[in-house]
């Protein structure tokens, strides 16, 4: 079973998933994440400064920031993808949240099919507050166990249909296969890893409170065969006609459980 990893401040826990990014977090006892919409995107050099300014006036250190939102021109090659990682994870080392044992920060990264950005941009981003139970020194391993007190608010990462562990591309499921088919294919074995991260973090399922689709293939087929067995039309699905930050892949999807959720400037 995977290890969870305390975040740099305490306030959050992560399930590893590699250096660029991690599989998921959730927030410890005495905390709650919050997600900040930006009304219009931001490059990404801007963004880490505009979120840096509102962690600032909301009082809370740069190693609260625990997922992040991104959107980018367009699907990267493998080896432009890892480029583009290794600047991300520079700035989150300088921020101090990344360790020996991973990034802590969660995140998705898709490529709008309209109206694309020039350059990549920051769309939102998450990170936690205290809630009034904090009992700060106090966390534990044990504060991952399901009855921990306190919101168990979680952020599951992007994640697209390439098995873990597999060569790439060669690992895509159903790779090249956009029919009906294929996209089942593909959207079952995202849901499932999605669905078994959540089990990992403590996270309840039914508790989501939005669940991001990205593809730019049509969804409605698959509503009846794969979402809806799973309880998540009542949530209204958001579909958003974007592709996947790598080249081949088809299919994305994230998912949180955020009961607070902003728009800022």
């Amino acid at each position: 079973m995977a290890t969870l990893h305390n975040s740099t401040g305490s306030d959050y826990a992560y399930l590893p998933g590699g250096m660029p990014f991690s599989s998921g977090v959730v927030a410890l006892p005495g905390f709650e994440i919050v997600r900040a919409r930006f009304a219009r995107p931001l490059p990404v050099a801007a963004g880490f400064e505009a979120v840096a300014a509102h962690l600032r006036e909301h009082g809370r250190p740069q190693t609260a920031l625990c997922a992040a939102e991104l959107r980018s021109p367009e699907p990267w090659s493998f080896a432009g993808f890892a480029d583009f990682n290794a600047a991300w994870v520079g700035t989150l080392r300088r921020w101090g949240l990344v360790r020996q044992d991973g990034n802590p920060v969660a995140r998705s990264n898709v490529c709008p099919v309209h109206e694309p950005p020039a350059e990549p941009v920051f769309h939102a981003f998450c990170y936690t507050v205290p809630t009034s139970a904090a009992q700060a020194g106090l966390l534990t391993t044990s504060d991952h166990s399901e009855r921990a007190p306190g919101p168990r608010n979680f952020v599951l990462a992007g994640y697209a249909e390439w098995a873990e562990g597999t060569a790439f591309p060669d690992g895509i499921v159903a790779r090249g296969d956009r029919s009906r088919e294929g996209l089942e294919k593909k959207a079952a074995f995202v849901l499932d890893v999605l669905q078994r991260r959540c089990g990992l973090l403590g996270g309840d399922w039914r508790a989501l409170t939005a669940f991001q689709v990205y593809t730019e293939h049509e969804i409605g087929p698959l509503l009846a065969s794969q979402f809806a067995p799973r309880g998540l039309l009542s949530l209204g699905l958001h579909w958003h006609p974007c592709r996947p930050p790598v080249q081949e892949l088809e299919f994305e999807i994230d998912a949180r459980c955020v009961r607070r959720e902003l728009v800022i400037d």
